[in-house]
């Protein structure tokens, strides 16, 4: 997987900014991709067991990738839930299902492990990202801060009941 990590860091750049890069600052940004994508963020997280990585592929071209890792947003959560950390698609290839099949890999991933629920954080402008979350059955469950320099959205946190 360790092998995969340049790739899949330069899809995750390339989303990022597609998506949110007209909301801050140049410098600010710079150095949250740095940050999240680099040697510290993105790159280490694939030396961590206990996060797990699907990528979809379409040939031979990376099209998407989503991480689920355990829990870290600060809500409220049965013990041993889950975060979707990531659900990253390449413009080229959102509405064609991509993003479907890996969320349907997180769910059955974390349903195979017993998991009560899934979590995750969405952009609060994100309206697309929030009907597809509550197409599978999200529904909200808080919020949480992200913050990209120096500015902090609260952004909605969903959940997934499993049980």
């Amino acid at each position: 997987m360790a092998e995969d990590g340049p790739a899949l860091a330069a899809l995750a750049r390339c989303v990022f900014t597609e998506t949110f890069g007209a909301h801050f600052p140049a410098a600010d940004l710079a150095a949250h991709l740095e940050r999240a994508f680099g040697p510290d963020g993105l790159l280490a997280d694939l030396e961590d067991p206990a996060i797990r990585f699907r990528m979809a592929e379409d040939g031979g071209d990376l099209a998407g990738y989503i991480k689920l890792a355990p829990m870290t947003l600060a809500v409220d959560h049965p013990p041993g839930s889950l975060e979707v950390k990531q659900l990253y698609i390449l413009a080229p290839w959102q509405g064609k299902g991509v993003a479907q099949a890996l969320m349907d890999w997180a769910i059955e991933s974390a349903r195979a492990e017993d998991a009560p629920a899934l979590y995750l954080s969405v952009w609060s402008k994100g309206e697309r990202a929030i009907a597809f979350y509550r197409r599978y059955g999200f529904v909200m469950a808080g919020t949480a801060p992200f913050t990209v320099g120096g500015t902090t959205e609260e952004d909605p946190v969903m959940r997934l009941d499993l049980a």
